[in-house]
């Protein structure tokens, strides 16, 4: 069974914070441009998602 996209982006967030809090290495600005760049497209992609979902629900239920 496959997770809906919802729950999956929120999966990447969750495992990204979690890697975030365990890693003990400096990370080079560069790396880290890059992990917020990734964290801020996931959640503008996430409210797309929500937004198409919540269409794809209005739609089927009406």
């Amino acid at each position: 069974m496959q997770l809906p996209i919802i729950d999956r982006w929120q999966l990447v967030q969750t495992l990204l914070d979690s890697l975030q809090g365990e890693t003990h290495v400096v990370l080079k600005k560069g790396n880290l441009s890059r992990l917020e760049g990734l964290q801020k497209l996931q959640k503008s992609s996430m409210k797309i998602q929500q937004a198409d979902y919540v269409t794809y629900l209005t739609q089927k239920y009406q």
